[in-house]
């Protein structure tokens, strides 16, 4: 699977991409039909300290794309945010999938 990273205002950072990389891993494995992601990190001008960091993913599979948000204290916690996000939608298409 391709796996895009995109920065909108923020400094690219290794291990960021290496975590979110494990995670949309995981899904590919359970989800094989997936073919690309791309990820969007960005900053928020916010007063609220608990948001801020956004992380936005696009997957491309069969069917019109998936997409998820949020907005946490870190891109950690908005990744992982995003990839549940992103497993409910996954379970959908693959019910939908069998069925057709």
């Amino acid at each position: 699977m391709e796996i895009n990273f995109n920065y909108v205002h923020v400094s690219a950072s290794q291990a960021l991409e290496n975590f979110t990389s494990e995670k949309i891993n995981a899904l590919g494995d359970r989800y094989d039909f997936i073919v690309k992601a791309d990820v969007y990190y960005k900053l928020e001008n916010t007063s609220d300290d608990s948001t801020g960091k956004i992380a936005e993913i696009l997957l491309s599979a069969p069917g019109p794309r998936l997409y998820a948000s949020s907005s946490q204290k870190n891109f950690e916690h908005a990744v992982s945010e995003v990839i549940s996000q992103l497993k409910v939608q996954l379970d959908k298409r693959k019910a939908k999938m069998k069925t057709h």
